[in-house]
């Protein structure tokens, strides 16, 4: 099992004088509603992205990287001027856009040392990642009335640049941040326009009246002996006493994990997130030694791209994915063969798939007034090794990483292509001292049996 332990270091990092970019032309001022996905209570957090570039010697040192990407941010927020606006909040909770021109804050930056003290490959776990990140909290708490668009270029010594950026996730999910972002580098690279022109729609996901769920939605369910305060072992650690690894699946691992499915039958197939998933989240549970008959949870998202009838337009960029939750007994999980917590996988990623199960959420939604999601014994996880954030081009090529960073409550997937040119994905993990290396041995004991 190939795994990189990720040191504590840290950057030296200075930052000019912020400041707002609003959208190159004129842009409507109107007030856009928002669809009850998007208005969840869960959502209400800045997502976090971060891109690595290589120093490009063809351009010089006079074609300036956080030039381009300003002004082709500028462009691009004509096309998506909604994301130049502000959220508003209105009776019991629910928000609009007023889309007021206002614009998006940026920051360009200079760190002291070269791209490759960050690693090679650089791939996250990132200690550091908070100073390549613009520090939103300067603007004030929340995300009512406050930019919804944060972004700051940091140049290294060696000429490359990072690109990080912060979006609120009410506005956008990863589909909609790719789509955004591409749409920001296609105007950086000279196009007239983007390829991809942006589609608001959001009330092809309003809730019914009245609102109906046909489906259970676990995220928002109590575990019975449990409270909300009952959190997973590792969001209740500080982070400075926690251990960071990346763990690399490429093709030999995957490979190793198949013959795990041999016995499923009908539930044979099964995707390279549901193989992973499963031995993480198996493992994960053994090393953190929880009591035989507590329930726990592994939570992630899927897009309902795709799923639903008729389907969304093309150009969308809301939300538009829901939550899955496979949950076990943590005594029957950790002592199952592998193929247990494979088959809990699927079947969670099933039930979310269901064709109105995206419509169940909006209602639940409503109905419920927007509740909090339950994160109690829960491992939180979410695959962006597909969405494309790493072929987002601003005129410097394809990045060395692009996804989002590890921010130590949510475990992300992503992905980059080795030496050899095979795609190898990476798990990042934080977990106590003694844990981790009960979590490494699980680990290779799938991969080696």
């Amino acid at each position: 099992m190939k795994s990189i332990l990720r040191p504590n270091i840290s950057l030296n990092v200075r930052r000019s004088t912020p400041e707002v970019i609003a959208p190159s032309e004129p842009t409507p001022h109107e007030v856009k509603s928002m669809s009850d996905i998007d208005n969840q209570t869960p959502l209400k957090f800045y997502s976090p992205g971060v891109h690595f570039y290589c120093a490009d010697p063809s351009k010089g040192s006079e074609v300036n990287p956080a030039d381009v990407i300003k002004v082709a941010l500028a462009k691009a927020l004509v096309y998506y001027y909604p994301i130049a606006g502000r959220l508003r909040e209105q009776s019991q909770g629910k928000l609009v856009v007023d889309c007021t021109g206002e614009g998006a804050m940026f920051v360009e930056a200079h760190a002291d040392v070269n791209l490759e003290y960050l690693g090679d490959p650089i791939t996250p776990p990132f200690p550091f990642i908070d100073q390549l990140h613009f520090d939103s909290e300067l603007m004030g708490p929340g995300v009512v009335d406050q930019p919804l668009l944060y972004v700051q270029v940091t140049h290294f010594k060696c000429g490359g640049f990072s690109f990080a950026l912060k979006i609120c996730h009410i506005i956008a999910d990863a589909h909609g941040a790719v789509q955004f972002l591409t749409a920001i580098g296609e105007l950086a690279r000279g196009a007239d326009q983007p390829s991809v022109f942006p589609v608001w729609d959001r009330h092809l996901l309003l809730a019914r009246d009245p609102p109906a769920p046909t489906h259970i939605h676990r995220e928002f369910e109590p575990i019975e002996d449990a409270t909300q305060e009952d959190y997973d072992i590792v969001l209740k650690t500080p982070p400075a006493n926690l251990v960071y690894r990346s763990f690399l699946f490429g093709p030999e691992e995957i490979s190793a994990l198949l013959k795990y499915v041999q016995t499923l039958g009908s539930m044979s197939f099964v995707s390279r997130f549901d193989l992973i998933t499963a031995a993480v989240w198996r493992s994960r549970t053994i090393a953190l030694n929880y009591s035989p008959d507590s329930e726990i949870r592994v939570q992630f998202p899927v897009s309902s791209r795709g799923k639903m009838d008729p389907p969304l337009p093309t150009g969308f960029y809301g939300n538009a994915f829901a939550r899955a939750v496979a949950f076990s007994k943590a005594g029957i999980l950790s002592s199952s063969p592998l193929e247990y917590a494979l088959k809990l996988v699927k079947e969670a990623k099933a039930r979310a798939t269901a064709s109105d199960f995206l419509q169940s959420l909006a209602d639940l939604t409503v109905l419920r007034r927007r509740p909090e999601m339950m994160v109690a014994r829960t491992f939180l996880v979410s695959d962006v090794s597909r969405a494309g954030f790493q072929g987002v081009d601003f005129g410097w090529g394809e990045g060395m990483y692009g996804a989002k960073p590890f921010p130590w409550t949510v475990t992300f997937y992503s992905s980059f292509k080795n030496s050899v040119g095979e795609e190898v994905v990476v798990v990042p993990m934080s977990l106590p001292e003694q844990a981790m290396e009960t979590f490494k041995a699980e680990m290779e004991s799938l991969i080696q049996a």
